[in-house]
This record gives C-alpha cells, sequence and structure tokens, in this order.
C-alpha cells in the first residue's frame, strides 16, 4: 500500500496536466448548482463554508499587499465571519491598492475556479488553492484563524487524495459558484454596513478606502460590485454553453 504522504505527492504532480474537459450535461450543472447553493445558502452550512469565503478574502488583501512591496504583517481570522489583514508601507497608493482586493478576490477565485471546471484544470484549480492555504498558516497570527486554515487545508487535502479526476471539475464548478455568491453575499452584508449599521464602518474596507483617498464609500461599493459582476459574466459563459446545448 503507498503511504499517504507519497499518494498525496503523486496527486499533486498529477494534477497540473490538463485532463479532459468534463462533458457536463444539463443534469448534472443542476446538481453542481444545487451543491454550490447548499454550500453558500443556508445558514447552517453557511456557517462553515463563509469561514472558507473570509480566508479568501483576507488573502486577497494579504497578496495584494506583497505585490505592491508592503511588508505583510499578519492575518486574523475568527469565528464570525471577520478578518484582519495587516500591512506596512509609507506609499498611501500601495495601502489603497491592498485595501481594495478583499471582495473582489472570492469572486475573482470563484470564477477561475468555474473556468478550470469547465476545462479540464479542475485537479490544478484544487492542488493550488490548497498548496496556497497551507502556504498562508505562516502569516496567521492567532489561533482561531490557525485553527480555520487547518480546516480549509485539511479538506482541500481529502478532495485531491480522494476525489476522482473525472469528478474534480465537477467539484471546482461547485466550489467557484459557491464562492461566487459568497461574493454577492458579503457585497450586501457590507451594503447594510452602511445604510443601517453605521455604528460598525470601522471594521469596512470601503469606509477605510474613504478616510484614505476621501473617494465615497459607496464609489468604492459601486468598484467592488462591478468587479464581482465581471466575475460572475466569466463563469457565465461557460454555463450558458450547457444551457443552450440542453435547450
Amino acid at each position: 500500500m503507498i503511504p499517504l504522504p507519497e499518494q498525496l505527492w503523486q496527486r499533486l504532480i498529477e494534477a497540473f496536466s490538463r485532463t479532459a474537459p468534463p462533458a457536463v450535461t444539463l443534469m448534472e450543472l443542476s446538481l453542481v448548482v444545487a451543491g454550490a447553493i447548499a454550500l453558500s445558502i443556508p445558514r447552517q452550512t453557511w456557517k462553515y463554508f463563509g469561514l472558507l469565503a473570509t480566508a479568501t478574502h483576507e488573502l486577497g488583501h494579504a497578496f495584494a499587499a506583497v505585490l505592491s512591496g508592503q511588508r505583510l504583517g499578519g492575518i486574523h481570522l475568527r469565528l464570525d465571519h471577520s478578518g484582519t489583514t495587516t500591512s506596512y508601507s509609507s506609499r498611501p497608493l500601495a495601502a489603497v491598492w491592498s485595501g481594495f482586493w478583499g471582495y473582489p478576490v472570492p469572486a475573482l477565485v470563484g470564477a477561475a475556479f468555474v473556468w478550470c471546471g469547465f476545462t479540464g484544470w479542475g485537479p490544478a484549480a484544487l492542488v493550488a488553492g490548497a498548496l496556497v492555504l497551507l502556504v498562508s498558516v505562516i502569516f496567521i497570527r492567532n489561533l482561531s484563524g490557525l485553527l480555520i486554515t487547518a480546516a480549509c487545508v485539511l479538506c482541500s487535502a481529502a478532495l485531491v487524495l480522494w476525489v476522482p479526476a473525472v469528478f474534480s471539475g465537477h467539484i471546482a464548478i461547485i466550489l467557484g459558484l459557491a464562492l461566487l455568491v459568497a461574493a454577492v453575499r458579503d457585497l450586501i452584508k457590507l451594503a447594510n454596513v452602511h445604510l443601517r449599521r453605521r455604528d460598525r464602518l470601522a471594521s469596512s474596507d470601503a469606509y477605510l478606502l474613504y478616510r484614505a483617498t476621501s473617494v465615497p464609500a459607496f464609489v468604492w461599493i459601486a468598484l467592488f460590485s462591478a468587479v464581482v459582476a465581471g466575475c460572475w459574466l466569466v463563469a457565465w459563459l461557460p454555463i450558458s454553453t450547457v444551457l443552450a446545448a440542453g435547450a
């Protein structure tokens, strides 16, 4: 019997070879959409899947900070779906750049997963996601964050190890659509903070960007929404092909 670490390494290597694109039927698409809804809509499942969305949000800030040459202080993730990424820079524009890429990134990752799922790169998407989460552990600075990240890594490793390659595309599409729904949920929550829960403005990325630039918060929310809408469009293109074929 092949040892588990060797199995995992073998699957990691194999994953970065493109597989045959899955022939997603209308019935399979319906099941995939149902799976995505089951992860991202009901309160019971959102309690857990929303933690992955929060981690993706904060990793968006962190990745943008690193790309703009900032020093990354650390990431805090909490069980109430909140999080904080700390970075240091003497350049105001760099801080604005990293501050922007929180809300859009779950949608960007979701669209990428959907695209990979439909084009034969589903295994690669699952492995890349697992590796990013694994590397992010070194930047986590609180216990709940470590627990959340470790759980995400273990779930990702389980998908890589035990989901047959023929079904990896379907799993990638489910996760991608669920992250796209999560991005919309978080935008609605953000808008609600600005409209009804203004006592929580200090935690709003749009408000922090307003403080840094004097550009009104509603403009930043509109920009977040535009990126998320674009990601939905990218995801819709292959879905529409399946719907047209089944019509």
